[in-house]
């Protein structure tokens, strides 16, 4: 009966279906199928006799969980797959806690905060403290509290070694203290108060280890200390835990991931089985080769994956230089226009990827010229955007309103005469009363006495009570209902005309519709639990769960948030020293090997065609500087990249490109503006050697070495080098080898 199963399935993916008890760690290759996988051992575990609801697999994304529940629901009956717990970290302990947050004196209504409540609570903590809010930006000490939080240390844990944990300490503390008086969690309290929990009532911990006796945790290589620890706490003495993932693409120590934990899985887990997937169903096998010659380059490890591939050899990844960024944008956005007109890609089918955000600038506007339409992800997202953050706070109020962030944002909104200095006076008033800010609101109902004038006074009651007839509203209504009680109430289609020109008023208008409309597919839950569900999805919507994959538009995305899809064309550019490394990693070789990491993550998106772009000089903060081409290039076998077309003295023009070394690669010249000046010549190509067998020289990145050997190569010289950490194959005319006497 389970035969079924295995169609499809090759033979290393089917040894871990087949892995029912016990620690299994399968580490996965890019493009190996290892949902597939996952979903496969789900629906065995079933045909085995196993009782889905015993069965919890985790996720790192929403977009992954509904992926793998849309599979399991053709594998599966639908009672099956109904039983079956699937979600992120996020969204089960956020779930889990709804049941058992009381256990630490908390309510069950609580609301979490996104990213920008956070800034706005901290903020306010810094006020409260009488901080300089320039010397200690609310993002930054944010940072550090969440960074403690994800190795699990508590704000009286927090180490004081200098003036600047001491200030850090203190903000953590009252942070907490204001997240607790709101009824409120942040996205790592989620995580951190479920592990107290079950540190602190063993018994709960036991009703979870016995509900949930087979654990499945995807991308395990990207967890941090209190993931981890859950996940620890969950196997308990039946360790039936399947891990999948993979430490050649572990790229978020930034988020507090470790690479330790999966790399000490079978220490963990000393009777563990280790299955690798191999063969890649992604990519060319051009692709993985240059792929697999980058990570190689990062040293030794201990399970060594040689990825394969049926897809055939495919395409030579293709290397290319522009002059600088315009240059570099002009010809990714004449590529794609190129490989768009010969019929076998869309702009659907193409991404660009770059390291941070504001690489964005120049692609844009390149892509607009050429009329290529394209999205970017990591703009300002649907859920950030005034208008929705605005009524998401009335919705958040009628769910709690002891939330004083959403209290905060929409006290004076829209405009109702209640300005800053009304609104102190009632946080002061509230802290002389000793009660929450609502509660204040509530005590001007009676007859103590109030520091407000009668109009203003007055003006605060009305507010009281609009979301006093939300509050009963909310056990009546549906939820679509209740915004519309809301939006009329509030007139928010005249707020917006008020406060915007016709056009932007009419698209912020449309955009609150739009959140209605997200509403509806809430309204079939119990009218009790439609506000609260449908909050708390959105709390949790990650950036990469919102690209849209069916739009035929080119994407434009960071290497951190392209992780997870693929595409048939992929341009990765900006390939240089001080942005791939970044500069802020470039001194530290742990950080940098992640950076390696973050670059084969990129490459192995690639489905088809890959391209690899730099840019000779670039214009960073204001100044243009010469770059230099990242050293994971030195590491990729000269054969296995494309090389550029020979050029003719022409290629010296304004309108060439200069420097191909490397790159330049095929097509019409691309174009640079005419304010970049007049370009160096070519250097002519060697007749001869320049460096000998135990030259000493000296690199800018990778310091002091000493010539191994050297020889003439398709008109450059490739001089062999051993330096401190590894030896390298440089190519003269891009390397800048200083001779040292």
């Amino acid at each position: 009966m389970a035969e079924e199963l295995f169609s499809g399935l090759n033979p290393a993916q089917r040894r871990a279906v087949e892995a029912i008890s016990g620690p299994v760690l399968v580490l996965a290759g890019p493009g190996s199928g290892k949902t597939r996988v996952l979903t496969h051992r789900i629906a065995y575990l079933i045909r085995e006799g196993i009782d889905p609801y015993s069965i919890l697999a985790v996720t790192f994304t929403n977009k992954a969980a509904r992926e793998m529940k849309e599979r399991l629901s053709v594998l599966v009956n639908p009672a099956d797959a109904h039983a079956l717990t699937v979600g992120t970290f996020h969204s089960l302990c956020a779930r889990f806690l709804r049941r058992e947050i009381t256990h630490l004196g908390r309510e069950r209504d609580f609301v979490i905060y996104d990213s920008d409540d956070q800034e706005r609570l901290m903020r306010r903590v810094i006020r409260e403290l009488n901080l300089d809010e320039k010397k200690n930006p609310a993002r930054a000490i944010h940072a550090r509290i969440s960074s403690a939080k994800n190795e699990l240390v508590s704000s009286s844990e927090f180490p004081r070694l200098n003036y600047a944990d001491e200030i850090a300490a203190r903000c953590y503390e009252r942070y907490q203290n204001l997240l607790r008086e709101s009824n409120a969690l942040d996205f790592d309290d989620l995580l951190v108060e479920l592990v107290h929990i079950f540190e602190l009532f063993p018994n709960v911990l036991e009703w979870y280890q016995n509900r949930y006796q087979y654990l499945l945790v995807d991308e395990y290589q990207d967890t941090n200390k209190v993931q981890y620890t859950l996940v620890r706490q969950l196997a308990g003495e039946q360790r039936n835990l399947f891990a999948v993932g993979d430490e050649d693409q572990s790229v978020y120590a930034f988020r507090g991931a470790d690479i330790r934990n999966i790399r000490q899985f079978e220490q963990d887990y000393s009777d563990s089985q280790v299955i690798l997937l191999e063969q890649n169903y992604r990519s060319t096998q051009a692709i993985l080769d240059t792929a697999q010659a980058l990570i190689a380059g990062g040293g030794k490890k201990k399970h060594v994956k040689k990825l394969w591939t049926k897809n055939g050899v495919g395409m030579q990844v293709s290397l290319h230089e522009g002059y600088d960024q315009d240059e570099e944008a002009s010809f990714v956005a004449d590529e794609i226009t190129r490989l768009v007109a010969s019929g076998d890609y869309s702009y659907g089918g193409c991404a660009v990827m770059y390291r941070i955000n504001a690489q964005s600038r120049a692609l844009e506007e390149a892509l607009n010229r050429r009329r290529v339409p394209y999205q970017i992800v990591g703009g300002t997202r649907f859920y950030e955007r005034k208008e929705i953050k605005d009524v998401l706070a009335y919705l958040r109020l009628t769910f709690n309103p002891y939330d004083s962030v959403s209290l905060g944002r929409v006290l004076n909104w829209p405009g109702r005469g209640i300005g800053e200095r009304s609104e102190s006076e009632l946080l002061r008033w509230a802290a002389e009363l000793g009660v929450l800010t609502f509660q204040a609101l509530r005590e001007l109902e009676s007859d103590t006495p109030t520091p407000f004038t009668a109009r203003s006074k007055s003006t605060l009651l009305s507010f009281l009570a609009l979301i006093d007839q939300f509050i009963a509203a909310r056990a009546e209504l549906p939820l679509t209902n209740l915004i519309d009680l809301i939006l009329a109430r509030l007139d928010v289609r005249e707020a917006l005309v008020k406060d915007y020109d016709a056009e932007e008023a009419e698209e912020r208008w449309m955009n609150v519709q739009e959140l209605r409309n997200v509403a509806a597919k809430y309204v079939n839950l119990p009218i009790e639990g439609q506000l609260s569900t449908y909050l708390e999805e959105i709390a949790l919507v990650s950036e990469v769960d919102k690209v849209d994959g069916k739009a035929d538009a080119v994407t434009c995305i960071t290497l951190h948030q392209a992780k997870g899809l693929e595409y048939p064309a992929v341009f990765l550019v900006g390939l240089e020293e001080g942005l791939l490394p970044h500069s802020r990693s470039s001194d530290d070789p742990e950080k940098v090997e992640e950076e390696r990491r973050l670059l084969y993550v990129g490459m192995t998106r690639a489905r088809q065609r890959l391209y690899l772009c730099y840019a000779f000089r670039r214009l960073s903060f204001g100044r243009v500087s010469l770059s230099t081409p990242t050293r994971f290039l030195a590491d990729i076998p000269k054969e296995l990249i494309k090389q550029p077309k020979k050029r003719s003295a022409a290629a010296t023009s304004p309108q060439a490109s200069m420097f191909s070394g490397r790159g330049g690669y095929g097509g019409a010249p691309p174009r640079s503006p005419a304010s970049t000046g007049p370009r160096p010549q070519r250097p002519v190509a060697p007749t001869e050697v320049s460096f000998v067998s135990g030259q000493p020289v000296h690199h800018a990145t990778f310091g002091k070495g000493v010539v191994l050997s050297s020889r003439l190569v398709d008109g450059d010289e490739e001089v062999t080098v051993s330096f401190a950490d590894k030896e390298r194959k440089l190519l003269a005319s891009f390397a800048r080898l200083e001779k040292l006497a």
